[in-house]
């Protein structure tokens, strides 16, 4: 099993890897660490078989793929665990959840399963993995991209930032919420959008990292 730290870079290429090709920079980036330490960390995790370097990129080999869900796997039943069971609130569980993920066993992990009842997606919407390395995709579109005089029920948001999770908690913005867009203000501006009869300011940074399903969407 690979260490906690080799753990968090499977982790965070996957994660990368859902929006195009991963670049040791943005490793650096994501992880807080300095270009040299990414560079030897890669090499252990090439040596072992888990990254391939194409053309100085960084891909998951078919392990490392398989390796990366079941961390993933791991904390999205950690922060069900933190939410459903011990009650905390959905914003604040993300860097707890990371802690927890390396110390599951699998045989606690297995217990925890059965004790979730096998739930299908996180307390963000993010589908979670299955035992055996399968995950489901997430047919949707930024909230963002949405008309005006359209609604959309949302289907995740962005999970690893606390301060983005407590401002939607505020407005009420979780999966499952139906979302009203009254107006878009021009140049990018803005979007007005009403959630439970209730108007609220959102700017396309913000709109642009909740993932919705369009009312006239099949």
């Amino acid at each position: 099993m690979p260490s906690e730290t080799l753990e968090e870079y499977l982790e965070t290429i996957y994660k990368i890897s859902e929006s195009g090709e991963v670049r040791p920079t943005q490793l650096a980036e994501a992880l807080s660490v300095s270009g040299p330490t990414v560079t030897a960390t890669l090499r252990r995790l090439e040596a072992a078989g888990l990254v391939e370097r194409p053309g100085g990129g960084v891909a998951l080999t078919s392990q490392g793929r398989l390796e990366a869900l079941s961390i993933i796997r791991r904390h999205r039943l950690a922060e069900r665990l933190l939410v459903d069971v011990l009650g905390l609130p959905w914003d604040e569980v993300h860097e707890e959840a990371c802690k927890l993920e390396h110390a599951l066993s699998p045989r606690v992990q297995s217990a925890l399963e059965e004790f979730l009842s096998n739930p299908e997606v996180c307390p963000h919407g993010h589908p979670i993995p299955s035992s055996d390395g399968k995950i489901a995709s997430v047919k949707g579109v930024p909230l963002s991209d949405v008309p005006a005089g359209a609604g959309a029920s949302i289907l995740s948001v962005a999970e690893d930032d606390e301060t983005l999770l407590a401002h939607l908690a505020s407005l009420r913005l979780f999966p499952g919420a139906h979302v009203d867009i009254l107006e878009i203000a021009p140049m990018d501006g803005a979007m007005l959008v009403a959630v439970a009869g209730s108007p609220h300011a959102l700017g396309r940074e913000l709109a642009s990292r909740v993932i919705v399903h369009p009312d006239d969407a099949q």
